[in-house]
């Protein structure tokens, strides 16, 4: 349940034609009081002989009282409540309650018999408005100092109280929710989602990996946007605004949003500090000389470090990282296939709410991530088999982990947000994880089968010297047999198995995983550079063949891998 304080206005009469009116977009459905001051207020949505006059000189009697010299300006506060998007409809007997436990805890009316007059109006089935005069009935005015702090609180305990959706307690690093109309409009048009949230998502897609203002307009300009920019008498750009080139206001003109009102790191100057020593430090200003695979490796390489930083780093540091880790996640979304491109867009739509707190993030050390994020945009959209596809579920599968030690420092840090967000990202990486490891990791589990039972065991020795612990669990795993041909590969390739493994396990976060196997995997053909597409291996059941004269195992079908869930 989000309650907001909206700016303070001097036109009572004005508000309630609002409120009693058919919304800006036709969207406002039985507008009627639920709760009101004394109980007894005139309704104009209810009582036809009831004009909105009637409700205004009502709730401005108190002001009415005051010399003319002592009534304040802008004297009329409102506040919108709006609960969760699977929340049960409520009645208006709980929204009136409702009401009149936000106006005691704001200090609107604190229940001393003196409070100031209000009316709560219900215009849609998911929230309602209180309107306030600032003049309490003694003359005096209210305290209603932080009412939107204190109004956040009281709604903390009514969600518990109803059985609402829990909302994690805010800190003002949030970006501006889409409002009813803003809604309204997009489902009159047909459109997936609100301009606005169209519009960020587009903004942050464009930030990704870019270095400079030209690159980054320029990103803005190809995918469609209108674009605003406005200087300074001297010709220094100041800030932006973009706009959808078929979303129009009544007179057919199109609606800008600025980057401020997007996101709040969406300014300019908050962008341009993303910038700040690339050139300094040689960061890379020209496109990324390479291929979608490998791109993918080294954005898996730069996650891991990053997971690193999160677990050991200082504040600000982890905070960089962070947000440069919510450009990789965008970059990997807007190059994504197609089987795996919704759930990757939905981890990076949420997760951009966990890139931003009141840390202050020093981004000089975030270049590795950003310069990723940089390549994964310039090498261009990945097919979604062979190698392409197979280094798009390791990337995913050490993103997974930065994400979840994302988590891990938000909650830590008690940034409910933001831990609930990262949290909510890792489900949909785990969900694409599934769609973009099942074919790399059938082929390795096809080739695990076919190990010779004298290489298998040896493996199986390795495992066991390495990670003693974990040893048992993992070789009932039906990942095992992936595994064990990895350790395989990586043995031809000139490694110590049981030395790479034990580095591999090592590393945090293998709890996290529900197939510990599947993680190792991964991490082995990353460190050991081995390829992730395992159909470019040599079969070692058909070399320890030819070295013993005995013919190969045939080759089982995909079909006979277990499904792996993460």
């Amino acid at each position: 349940m989000i309650p907001r304080i909206h700016r303070q206005g001097s036109k009572t009469l004005g508000l309630l034609n609002y409120l009693y009116g058919k919304g800006t977009h036709e969207e406002h459905t039985d507008p009627h009081l639920v709760a009101s001051f004394d109980g007894m207020a005139p309704d104009p949505g209810r009582a036809p002989s009831v004009k909105k006059e009637d409700l205004q000189h009502l709730l401005d009697q108190p002001l009415a009282l005051l010399a003319a010299d002592q009534r304040p300006g802008e004297h009329v506060w409102h506040c919108s409540v709006r609960a969760a998007p699977d929340d049960p409809i409520l009645s208006d007997e709980q929204w009136g309650d409702i009401a009149r436990r936000v106006v005691a805890a704001t200090g609107i009316d604190p229940g001393d018999g003196a409070g100031c007059r209000w009316a709560a109006v219900r215009h849609a089935d998911d929230h309602i408005h209180i309107i306030a005069t600032l003049v309490r009935e003694d003359g005096r005015r209210p305290d209603h100092h932080r009412s939107g702090k204190r109004a956040q609180a009281e709604c903390r305990l009514i969600e518990r109280k109803l059985g609402l959706h829990q909302v994690a307690p805010g800190d003002g690093t949030a970006a501006k929710r889409t409002t009813s109309a803003e809604r309204h409009k997009a489902e009159r048009e047909g459109r997936q989602q609100p301009a606005r949230d169209e519009l960020r998502e587009t903004v942050r897609r464009a930030v990704a990996g870019a270095t400079s203002e030209e690159e980054f307009f320029d990103r803005l300009a190809a995918a469609g946007l209108l674009i605003r920019k406005r200087a300074a008498p001297s010709g220094d750009l100041l800030g932006y605004k973009v706009a959808l080139l078929d979303n129009r206001n009544g007179d057919k003109e199109p609606v800008y949003y600025a980057g401020s009102t997007l996101a709040p790191d969406l300014s300019l100057p908050r962008i341009r500090k993303r910038w700040a020593g690339d050139a300094a430090h040689g960061q890379n200003t020209g496109p990324a000389l390479s291929s979608p695979a490998a791109a993918r490796r080294r954005a898996a390489a730069a996650a891991w470090q990053a997971v690193l930083v999160i677990d050991n780093g200082e504040d600000g540091q982890v905070a960089a990282h962070i947000s440069a880790a919510g450009e990789v996640l965008d970059a990997l979304a807007k190059t994504s296939a197609a089987h795996t491109r919704t759930e990757l867009r939905q981890a990076a739509a949420v997760f951009e709410r966990a890139t931003r707190s009141h840390v202050k993030a020093e981004h000089e050390h975030d270049r590795a991530l950003r310069q990723a994020a940089r390549d994964l945009v310039y090498s261009g959209p990945a097919l979604g088999r062979g190698e392409d596809g197979a280094t798009t579920a390791m990337a995913i599968d050490m993103l997974f982990f930065l994400v979840t030690a994302t988590a891990h420092w938000h909650a830590k840090k008690e940034h409910g947000q933001q831990a609930a967000a990262a949290r909510e990202a890792a489900e949909h990486l785990r969900n694409a994880y599934r769609a973009a490891a099942d074919a790399p990791l059938s082929v390795l589990y096809q080739r695990g089968l076919r190990l010779p039972q004298p290489l298998r065991q040896k493996q199986a020795a390795h495992l066991r010297a390495a990670v003693p612990e974990l040893a048992e669990q993992i070789l009932v795993e039906p990942g095992w047999h992936a595994l064990a041909v990895t350790l395989a590969d990586a043995e031809t390739a000139g490694h110590n198995p049981a030395r790479l493994l034990a580095e591999a396990a090592g590393r945090r976060e293998l709890g996290t995983a529900d197939s510990i196997s599947d993680v190792l995997v991964w991490r082995l053909r990353r460190m050991a550079d081995l390829p992730a597409d395992a159909t470019r291996m040599p079969n070692h059941a058909t070399s320890a063949a030819k070295r013993s004269g005995r013919p190969a195992s045939p080759t089982p079908s995909r079909g006979n891998r277990p499904r792996q869930t993460r």
